[in-house]
């Protein structure tokens, strides 16, 4: 287990093959995927695969989404971190937790510690968040990371919104 960052309560670490059927699980639920575009996995199969674009994305970027877990217990909560989308020259900060674990600040608490790392340790110049505009829980947490609107956009056709900060400008 390679963990990347702590914070009070979170691990943060790099996703491993064992990890496919929690992210299968955590995919299937319809109001966790609701604002993301994507499709439930079909088979754990499809989850490693997953989990192989992810582990990819360390080498070739040096970062990438991180597997959340409770730091007492080790129980994965759900995965939040930073992705580098070559296209645009743009990291973006994303996550997505178990629906029980909504609303306790686990979102927010492991964005802070991405953020930081991409900052400080990462030395980024700007990191930006997507959401779909009805998505009010994850543009909060942007707003949260000291994000503000930068324009409107769609995502899987539906109406959305990117939210940016720069480095000199957080906190």
């Amino acid at each position: 287990m390679e963990i990347i960052l702590e914070t009070q309560r979170l691990i943060l670490r790099k996703f491993e093959l064992s990890d496919a059927q929690f992210f299968y699980e955590l995919n299937l639920n319809p109001l966790v995927i609701r604002y993301t575009g994507d499709d439930a996995f079909k088979t754990i199969e499809e989850s490693e695969e997953r989990i192989e674009y992810v582990r990819n994305q360390y080498k070739t970027n040096g970062y990438g989404r991180f597997l959340v877990a409770e730091k007492e217990t080790l129980n994965p909560l759900g995965w939040c971190g930073l992705k580098y989308h070559p296209e645009e020259d743009e990291t973006d900060l994303g996550y997505r937790f178990m629906q029980k674990y909504w609303g306790k600040g686990y979102a927010t608490e492991a964005s802070k510690a991405c953020m930081d790392y991409g900052f400080h340790v990462l030395n980024l110049d700007r990191i930006i968040g997507n959401a779909m505009n009805e998505n009010i829980a994850s543009i909060n947490v942007l707003k949260k990371m000291g994000m503000t609107y930068l324009k409107e956009t769609t995502l899987h056709d539906l109406p959305s919104s990117t939210y940016q900060v720069y480095k000199k400008n957080y906190k």
